[in-house]
Order: C-alpha cells, then structure tokens, then sequence
C-alpha cells in the first residue's frame, strides 16, 4: 500500500539536504592566505631570504594551491620597476607583502598605509625612514634588519692582514644600505687610524672601473651587501684577483663566489625569521605592534682558493674560526 507520510518525510529531508549541502561544502573550503613577494634584484642572498620566507610558511601549515597563494616579482635592479610592483601588490590587496631589501621596501611602504608590510635585508629601517624608530611602529610597517657588527667585520680584516693602513669600499651611492655602512665605517676607522677610500660605482657596469681605481692605494677591498656590487660580483673578483688585493665581503655567499672571507648574515636564516612575522600577521597580529627585529644567526666562510689567487696568506687562527671552508 502506498505510504503518502513516509514519501513526505523522505522528500522533507532531501529538501532540507539540498539546503544545508552548499553552507556544508563552504564552510569546509580552507581560508586561503594570500602572501606577495618582491625583491629589488635576484642574487644569491636575496634569492635565500625568499626561499626562507617560503620555507617558513610552508613548515606552518601555508601550503601553496591549498591555503595560500603567493606572488612574487623581481625589479630586476630597478626603482621604477619597484614602484611598478608595489603598486600592482597593493591593488591586488594582499594579506601581507613582503620586501626584500631597502628599494623595494621603501616602494611599498611608499604606496599603502594599510596593507600590512614585512621588511627585510635591510640595514638600517630608521634611517631608511620606513619605521620612526627601533620600537613598534604603530604603523602597517615592521621586519627585520640585517645591520652586522661593523667591528667584527674590521676584526675578520685585520686577522687578514694586521698592517691594514686602508680600506677600499666599493658601493652604489643610490642605496641608502650601503652609504649608511660608509659613513659608519668612517666614523669608527679614523679612530684607528685607518683610512677609507670610497670607490662609487652607480651601475653594475661600473664596477670594474671602480674596484681598478683602488690599485696601488688599498690594502683590503671590503663589500657590503649592496644589491648592485652583489649583482656583479665576479667582475670585482677578477679585478681583486688581478690586482692582488684581498676582498672581504659581508654577505657569506660571496665566498662561493671569490671573497677570500665572508662574515655575515644567513640570508636564509634571516628570511626564516622574516617569514615568522609574516605569520603572526596573518594570525591576526598588527604590524605596528612588533618591534624590527635584527638577523640573529651570522656566519664566517673562508675561501682558500681566493686567498692564494689575492696573494694572502691564512693564519690558523682565522681558519679555525670559519664555519666553512670552501675552495672555489
């Protein structure tokens, strides 16, 4: 016999189905996160922050495709193409952006006031006037410096050769990292009586003008993490390797690449930490509540190869406390 009551109640609850079926299947779509990267130029150091930032996320759960989607673009050592990106990541209203040295950084703290900012590979933000101060900012704006002690680097260079008279220092006079180690190195070498000679080279086709005009005046080539002199780096080598004049680097893959020491930051490490406080913003923190942080892992790597193509000599003592020895 035909049953109209249990053909009601079956039809109730297919409709009452249908209805709660689409809340059911959104609200079990994971949230997904969308982070934007850009760094002013591709090298090795900055090319580790970006792997450590990615590395981070993922190790955190943000997977990419599922939870996350994440953006990335090189300027391709350009502050017009900086100020491009910035603004295209800014009207694609990210969760978090994320700038990978001083240009890039300053480009997007330049086009939002909102948009949440993480810095980092850079040296000093006061004075890159992207945070007021060392404190919580209060604004969209934190990161992490990789500002070294500037004593420690002229330490490594006396081990190197302890009757250093003068220093060469070639650098891009239009980044704000570079010219702040300048005047800094300046300040504390003229009260040991050591001098400094500044070798400016604007482009990277420059530098191998400005690395010969320290022939015959320098006893030590030094470089910072300027994004130009890193971006051409072999160019200086050759001229270091030429010329006889030790090179000492600040960036501790340009080791790999001809320094004979590097004592600096671990980029990667340095991204890591940088893609921590990418995840405190996205589980809710505010920027402007967490204070810059400074790189807390540095490391020494030693080039015998190098030091024997610059004429020097390696005492133990500098051997001994290298991370890494490499020979390239």
């Amino acid at each position: 016999m035909y049953n109209t009551k249990n053909t009601r109640f079956t039809s109730l609850i297919a409709v009452i189905c249908l209805l709660i079926l689409p809340f059911t299947l959104f609200a079990s779509e994971p949230e997904v996160k969308y982070v934007a990267i850009t760094a002013i130029v591709e090298h090795p150091a900055l090319d580790n922050v970006r792997k450590g930032v990615e590395d981070e996320l993922k190790n955190n759960g943000y997977i990419v495709g599922q939870n996350l989607k994440l953006q990335y673009q090189s300027a391709q050592g350009s502050n017009a193409n900086a100020a491009q990106i910035a603004k295209q990541f800014v009207a694609n209203k990210p969760d978090v952006i994320v700038g990978i040295g001083t240009p890039s950084s300053q480009a997007l703290a330049a086009t939002t006031k909102t948009i949440p900012i993480v810095f980092t590979a850079v040296t000093d933000p006061v004075v890159a006037k992207l945070t007021p101060s060392w404190d919580a900012s209060k604004t969209n704006v934190t990161g992490v410096s990789d500002a070294l002690s500037l004593e420690t680097q002229v330490g490594i260079m006396l081990k190197i050769n302890p009757e250093i008279k003068s220093i060469g220092y070639v650098y891009s006079p239009g980044e704000v990292n570079s010219t702040i180690v300048l005047k800094q190195l300046q300040e504390m070498l003229s009260a040991k009586g050591i001098k400094i000679i500044a070798a400016p080279a604007q482009r990277t086709s420059d530098i191998p003008t400005a690395a010969k005009s320290l022939k015959g005046k320098v006893d030590i080539i030094y470089t910072t993490t300027d994004n130009n002199v890193v971006s051409a780096y072999e160019s200086l080598v050759k001229v270091a390797n030429e010329s006889k004049i030790p090179l000492v680097a600040s960036d501790p893959d340009s080791a790999d690449r001809g320094a004979i020491a590097a004592l600096g930051m671990s980029y990667y490490d340095l991204g890591r930490q940088a893609g921590k406080i990418v995840i405190r913003i996205l589980n809710g923190e505010k920027p402007g509540d967490i204070p810059p942080q400074v790189g807390n892992i540095t490391k020494l790597i030693i080039n015998t190869k190098a030091a024997q193509r610059q004429g020097v000599m390696l005492s133990d003592e500098i051997l001994n406390m290298a991370a890494e020895i490499v020979e390239k």
